[in-house]
């Protein structure tokens, strides 16, 4: 039988920006920082592993960057990695000053854009717990050119002009140009991989996110194509764990496997599916796992309930 999740809204600053977020009260000392994927707000990208989290004893701390969902900043839908490193390190001060939290008890978690930025903030943040990074998204060109095999030339040309133009009125003050998160082969969209268009199905299957706004500037879409944080891997000192689905067509499995051996302290879980099977079909499979790691990992109130 579930037991009531408690939660409550609350905010804190980030380079000038105000970030919501949702804390659910910790019961064993600890807290859990979590962000949902590119572009993705924090009630889909992470209710539902939130409150497996908050049931087994562990707070969470689940935000909004910058620009997106319920946060401030302005203009609205633009990702910059800069800013989101920034917020992450804003959460994670935010959720050591939580009552009833232990400092040396924070844990960071993230999936797919979220999951490679993750490496990036645990190469310098020396006192985190430990992090999950969920089908991380860390391979840069080649994870790109392998996404790009699902699209046609016709649409990444249109994506790729939308891109520049946005770019070119950003320097002028205009409002962005938005393109969808996820557009079958042949209209324009950030991805258009067999999984990416299992987007909705999986983190909105019956459209209780109405506010959820699936799109991005195109501006930044052009910016996360290169976008490498896996060569941070080297320096994650904590324990880490790096869940990668095998069918994944939107994170490219091949970068993610190869982070996973690159830190010191990582663990590698490998699941059959695509790139939201921990939504959908593997989802049991991998919240046990997360919370078998993080009750090894992450230290605890003496006494408390695990």
């Amino acid at each position: 039988m579930q037991t009531s999740v408690r939660r409550e809204k609350i905010r804190f600053d980030s380079g000038g920006a105000r970030c919501a977020a949702w804390h659910y009260p910790s019961a064993n000392g600890s807290c859990v920082v979590m962000a949902g994927g590119f572009g993705v707000t924090k009630e889909p990208g992470t209710d539902r592993f939130a409150e497996r989290f908050a049931r087994a004893g562990f707070g969470v701390l689940a935000f909004d960057y910058r620009h997106l969902g319920e946060s401030g900043g302005q203009p609205r839908q633009v990702a910059r990695v800069g800013e989101q490193l920034a917020d992450w390190r804003a959460a994670i001060a935010r959720a050591r000053s939580l009552p009833g939290v232990d400092p040396r008890a924070v844990a960071a978690w993230g999936f797919s854009l979220s999951g490679g930025h993750l490496l990036r903030v645990a190469a310098r943040e020396p006192g985190l717990a430990a992090v999950v990074a969920q089908t991380p998204a860390v391979g840069g060109w080649a994870a790109s050119r392998s996404a790009t095999r699902h699209q046609t030339p016709a649409a990444l040309l249109r994506l790729a002009a939308i891109g520049i133009a946005d770019a070119a009125g950003a320097l002028a003050g205009r409002a962005p140009r938005t393109v969808p998160l996820a557009a079958p082969p042949g209209q324009v969209g950030v991805l258009s991989t067999p999984d990416s268009l299992d987007t909705a199905r999986a983190l909105d299957p019956d459209g209780r996110y109405g506010g959820w706004r699936q799109e991005i500037a195109a501006r930044s879409a052009l910016r996360f194509a290169l976008y490498e944080p896996g060569r941070a891997a080297p320096r994650v000192r904590c324990p880490a764990l790096v869940v990668v689905c095998e069918q994944d067509t939107a994170a490219y499995p091949p970068a993610a496997i190869r982070a996973a051996h690159r830190m010191p302290r990582a663990e590698l879980v490998r699941v059959p599916g695509t790139h939201y099977a921990p939504f959908l079909e593997q989802h049991e499979r991998v919240v046990e796992a997360e919370l078998e790691f993080l009750n090894r990992h992450l230290p605890v109130a003496p006494g408390a309930a695990r």
